[in-house]
C-alpha cells in the first residue's frame, strides 16, 4: 500500500508544480506585477481558506461567492477583483 501523497515529498512538489501554472495573476516577482496586486493576494482575502498540511503553506479554497475562482484551489499569491481583506495573511496554524 502506498502512503498519502501528503507524506510524498516528490508528489508534493508535483502537486504544487501543477497548481502553480493556473494562477489567475502572473507571478509576484514579475517586473510587470502591479504594486496594488501585494496588498490584494489571496492570503490576505477573509474569504480564502488555507488547506492543511505543507499544501497549506502555498494554497487554499477560494469560499467567495462573488469570485470567478469560487471553491477552487488557489495559490497564495494570487488574487481577484473580489478580494476583500481579512485584516491578517492566513496560514493552516490559524484554524
Amino acid at each position: 500500500m502506498e502512503t498519502h501523497a501528503a507524506e510524498n515529498p516528490e508528489e508534493l512538489d508535483a502537486i504544487h508544480g501543477r497548481w502553480i501554472t493556473r494562477r489567475h495573476r502572473g507571478a509576484s516577482d514579475d517586473e510587470e506585477y502591479p504594486d496594488e496586486w501585494y496588498r490584494r493576494q489571496c492570503g490576505f482575502c477573509r474569504h480564502w481558506f488555507p488547506l492543511a498540511g505543507t499544501l497549506g503553506l502555498d494554497h487554499g479554497a477560494c469560499a467567495n461567492g462573488e469570485s470567478e475562482f469560487d471553491g477552487t484551489v488557489r495559490f497564495e499569491h494570487d488574487g481577484c477583483e473580489r478580494f476583500a481583506r481579512s485584516g491578517r495573511w492566513s496560514v493552516p496554524s490559524d484554524f
